[in-house]
């Protein structure tokens, strides 16, 4: 099947489907109605309400209609607003990069070690710079993981150490060397100003300095990350919502040997 999840015939619930010129679906096929919620700096009342109308019809959407608008402070006012857009996406022409890879559960990643590397690997993971949250390094680190999938300390042949949050990237750097780590995990939760961005690539300058970015595997992920930005960053892959230490550990192996990582000299000698 061509197309991701509905092939380009037109399905049989709807003949008037085109992928060519989809748009969102309200009640009825194509009428494109979707729902906006924003907040302007204003006061709750009429003027505002008119505001958030004609930001929506700038924004391609016919006869906006505010559902609801709530004052959230003095000056500030939360909007919903309904209304049927009149932009279309062509869905046949978009191309998203991802990590291709059938993923393998726990006890297939272990095996996959024992017939292809042969030795224990090392994983280091951190939320790194001023990033302060855990949940997502914990969620793939940690043994007792995520939503019914173990993290990677539970995962055999893989040695996992989470060095926890605001791990400054020369303290990272300096603990894999020490560790003679073979992948390198960066978790990223803050985003405003782009920080993630300005940290991610900070990274990649400082493993480039040392000489090691290309012994070792590097991966981010985030609630903003994609595979795509991460490869612009100079990562070899990312993972956003909804991946789990199933989907790491497995690009994380399958890499080590395509590109002949398992019998590596130490960091510390480069």
């Amino acid at each position: 099947m061509s197309g991701g999840l509905y092939s380009t015939e037109k399905k049989d619930f709807d003949r008037t489907l085109d992928l060519t010129k989809i748009k969102p679906y309200g009640d009825t096929m194509n009428d494109g109605k979707m729902q906006l919620s924003f907040t302007l700096p204003v006061l709750d009342d009429e003027r505002g309400e008119e505001a958030a109308k004609q930001l929506a019809k700038k924004m391609g959407l016919e006869a906006p209609n505010v559902a609801y608008h709530g004052a959230l402070d003095k000056e500030f006012t939360f909007y919903v607003v309904y209304g049927s857009v009149t932009h279309t996406v062509n869905y046949e022409e978009i191309h998203v990069e991802t990590v291709d890879v059938e993923t393998m559960n726990m006890d297939e990643v272990g095996k996959y070690i024992e017939e292809n590397i042969k030795r224990d690997i090392v994983i280091i993971g951190a939320s790194t710079g001023t990033d302060a949250h855990t949940v997502g390094i914990d969620a793939i680190m940690n043994m007792k993981g995520y939503a019914g999938h173990y993290g990677l300390e539970r995962f055999k042949h893989i040695r996992a150490y989470n060095l926890g949050s605001q791990v400054e990237n020369e303290e990272f750097v300096k603990k894999a060397i020490e560790l003679n780590a073979d992948v390198l995990l960066v978790s990223q939760t803050v985003t405003q100003k782009d920080i993630h961005i300005k940290n991610l690539t900070n990274l990649v300058e400082i493993l480039e300095a040392e000489g090691i970015r290309d012994k070792v595997v590097l991966i981010c992920g985030g609630p903003r990350i994609s595979h795509e930005l991460a490869k612009e960053l100079g990562y070899d892959a990312g993972f956003g919502p909804g991946k789990y230490s199933d989907d790491v550990a497995t690009f994380a192996v399958t890499e080590i040997v395509q590109r002949g990582l398992i019998d590596r000299k130490p960091l510390s000698e480069n």
